[in-house]
């Protein structure tokens, strides 16, 4: 852990306040979205996701018609507007701070039109940004982060961080893979087994200057 060539992020949950951001998004337009009800949403996300390839702002449309029974057209508008959703308030100075350290990716289950709208909120560009539109599967499909080993000439080690708030679907795998894996403690978080627990991104960003 002396050396890290890469640091990758989960964004939605991780970078980005998913359970507030969607909860403010439907506050006037469904039920109450409380922890339970965001959880049946994700999980339905998900299982449209091991599907059939659609976009994410088709996924996210779905799941809010589906689970909160949204109208359609209103769901769509969300869908598209998803990573304009709050950051977390560490997101921005935290992610300006490792880019010193390690080249720093996006790994996201989302579209690129998403990507730029996350981006466009921290005021800056991370070193990669690879989204299912582009890769063409979601996570955890392994395929996802062939890619990106691929793409970003990063062979799978502990030298190569994974930072995600969901230790089920993300976590678990970069584990398998080899990775160091970083769980942070959000708003709406799934723990598990990780290498490294933080209790948000500055910590990380500490954490990372003492290796």
């Amino acid at each position: 852990m002396a050396n890290i060539d890469l640091i990758t992020f989960d964004i939605f949950g991780t970078v980005l306040n998913w359970f507030d951001g969607m909860r403010e998004a439907v506050a006037n337009n469904g039920p109450q979205l409380d922890r339970k009800l965001f959880d049946r949403v994700i999980d339905y996300q998900g299982e449209i996701e091991q599907k059939q390839f659609t976009s994410y702002t088709e996924v996210t449309a779905k799941s809010l018609v589906e689970v909160l029974r949204m109208n359609s057209v209103l769901a769509a508008e969300i869908g598209a507007r998803v990573g304009e959703w709050p950051l977390f308030s560490d997101s921005k100075n935290a992610l300006f701070a490792l880019m010193k350290i390690a080249p720093c990716a996006a790994i996201t289950n989302s579209d690129r039109v998403h990507g730029e709208q996350v981006q466009r909120q921290l005021g800056f560009k991370l070193s990669h940004w690879f989204c299912a539109e582009d890769v063409r599967v979601y996570k955890p499909n392994s395929e996802f982060w062939q890619i990106v080993s691929k793409k970003t000439k990063t062979p799978f080690s502990k030298n190569w961080w994974h930072v995600s708030a969901y230790a089920d679907y993300d976590l678990k795998l970069a584990r398998e893979l080899g990775l160091t894996t970083v769980f942070v403690e959000r708003n709406h978080s799934r723990p598990g087994t990780a290498d490294i627990v933080v209790q948000d991104l500055l910590g990380l960003g500490v954490l990372s200057r003492t290796k």
